[in-house]
């Protein structure tokens, strides 16, 4: 079914035309793109670069003069109990108590703040196009755009988080939590062990993008320098 929600920026047609407008704007891999595939698994398999290190380049490179809120959030949320209750029982409630607009400013949407336990890991995707909770955090990046993410995502997220450099115990259950036009979600990592004595400020340091939409982990403190 199409339908659009009117300021928000763009309209929903239905999947299938979606899918296929999808598949019309991504190119075919060029020369360049797959020699910097090959010198990425090489540089791999020689121990230089691992998964990880690359998406924390791109992540860094995308989100470069952007203002988002998300690590705000998130680091209050580790600090004080009560705020973490609120963060996910009505994150906007929340956000606003820090001063911060958890919706979109030209349309209404619901935010969703989702905690990852040892037992649960949540990932977000957006099936039918890109819904993302711009507001917190920023532009969406390429690849959450990108086809490949959100139909594997669905299919086979382990896979999808092995690509990130993120290896989630067979033990942890994985939901993956598909957006909408007028439902956005962000995770709540997990606090990495060794940060019992960071401060709030300093916490913000661990967290990325990445870790919000759930395909990375909370960075690990022994590789952050503190301020």
């Amino acid at each position: 079914e199409e339908h659009s929600h009117v300021g928000d920026g763009h309209v929903h047609l239905s999947r299938d035309e979606t899918e296929q407008a999808a598949i019309d704007l991504e190119r075919q891999e060029t020369p360049a793109m797959i020699l910097a595939r090959r010198l990425h698994r090489a540089l791999e398999r020689k121990g230089v670069l691992t998964k990880e290190e690359l998406w924390k380049g791109v992540d860094f490179l995308e989100q470069l003069g952007e203002n988002w809120e998300g690590p705000r959030l998130v680091a209050k949320a580790w600090c004080d109990s009560d705020f973490e209750t609120l963060l996910l029982s009505d994150a906007t409630q929340a956000a606003k108590e820090l001063g911060i607009e958890a919706v979109n400013s030209t349309a209404p949407t619901v935010l969703t703040v989702l905690k990852n336990t040892p037992q649960v890991h949540n990932l977000v995707v957006c099936t039918l196009c890109s819904c993302y909770p711009r507001a917190i955090l920023g532009l969406s990046p390429s690849w959450y755009r990108s086809r490949s993410y959100r139909s594997r995502a669905i299919r086979d997220p382990r896979s999808v988080l092995r690509e990130f450099g993120t290896v989630i115990p067979d033990s942890t259950e994985i939901t993956v939590n598909d957006s909408t036009a007028d439902h956005r979600y962000m995770v709540l990592p997990m606090r990495p062990k060794g940060s019992e004595d960071w401060t709030e400020d300093e916490l913000k340091l661990l967290v990325s993008r990445n870790s919000m939409i759930g395909v990375s982990l909370a960075s690990d403190p022994s590789q952050i320098r503190r301020e």
